[in-house]
């Protein structure tokens, strides 16, 4: 069984596009999805420095055509997904490789999603922290002391606690018991309560937008669900903006369906890490440029199962 997984905010690269621009095929789908966003798509996956694709903005749009381009890339060379999942905002890419939503209503929602978190982000200062180590009972009952909340769950002794900046800081100063806590280089408390204005904005767009039944199913960072319902899909994303995102969930599932082997998709590499250490008995394939598709034409990453990518 096979499943694309698409990463979220944080795993872009300056110039990740750089390497898909050049190939003829995956350059048309960008050009396309370029049309959708206010910025240079294009330019910014291929010259611009760390410090711009950092903003919220620039990179949800980014890493959300980037994975798109790679699953794309991937189907073409033969891999034939029977699920498909995404972290955060890449659970935005796994619902077109799911054919939920076509990639030009999904890319044209996540450029506003990343507007909405932005603004939000700029009501009042907050940020997020990486635990790691300690117990999950430890860390979260330290972070509920410090009035702050979890905002993800990458498993056990990988957790990442969201709230206001003054109550960060106390925790960094005064950590859970056997853990190392680390400031993120983001905007905001993202999947926290914080972000409930950009959920109310992106409601309302996302009521304009048509959906589908997925041909594959997508699993949800809610709670690691198989969906296949289109509307539902849709409506989970625009929730899971204030709700954390619960990849240990996911990772269960992929455990309790017999994942057998996973694609990662450009910028590829967080998510293999996670998987590695929680489930290292699934093969897991990066897809960062067009060459890496090549090692996907086997037979084992073949189903009878198409995805239906709506292009």
């Amino acid at each position: 069984m096979l499943i694309f997984l698409a990463p979220g905010q944080g795993a872009q690269k300056p110039g990740m596009l750089s390497p898909w621009l050049a190939d003829q095929t995956a350059r048309a789908h960008l050009e396309l999805l370029n049309e959708a966003v206010d910025f240079d798509l294009l330019e910014a996956g291929s010259t611009w420095e760390s410090e711009r694709i950092r903003d919220t903005r620039i990179a949800q749009p980014l890493i959300f055509a980037s994975s798109l381009v790679a699953a794309y890339a991937a189907i073409d060379a033969g891999a034939q997904p029977t699920a498909a999942s995404g972290h955060s905002v890449g659970e935005w890419c796994a619902s077109v490789v799911a054919g939920a939503l076509s990639a030009h209503d999904a890319i044209r929602l996540v450029a506003a999603r990343g507007v909405a978190m932005a603004q939000a982000c700029e009501q009042e200062p907050t940020g997020l922290a990486a635990v790691l180590g300690g117990t999950r009972a430890d860390v979260v009952d330290v972070a509920q002391r410090h009035g702050l909340v979890i905002a993800n769950d990458n498993g056990p002794g990988q957790l990442v606690v969201g709230g206001p900046i003054d109550q960060l800081t106390e925790l960094i100063a005064t950590p859970p018991a056997g853990a190392r806590v680390r400031r993120l280089d983001v905007a905001g408390a993202f999947h926290t309560d914080a972000m409930r204005p950009a959920v109310a904005t992106m409601a309302t767009l996302a009521s304009t937008v048509t959906t589908n039944e997925a041909s594959i199913p997508v699993y949800s960072n809610r709670d690691g669900a198989s969906l296949t319902d289109g509307q539902q899909i849709l409506d989970q994303m625009i929730e899971q903006i204030a709700l954390p995102v619960r990849w240990d969930l996911v990772m269960d599932s992929l455990e309790s369906v017999g994942a057998t082997a996973a694609v990662e998709l450009c910028p590829a590499g967080s998510l293999r890490g996670i998987l590695r250490r929680r489930l290292p008995q699934i093969e897991t394939h990066l897809v960062n440029i067009p060459s890496d598709t090549s090692s996907l034409a086997v037979s084992d990453l073949r189903t009878t199962d198409l995805a239906g990518v709506s292009q």
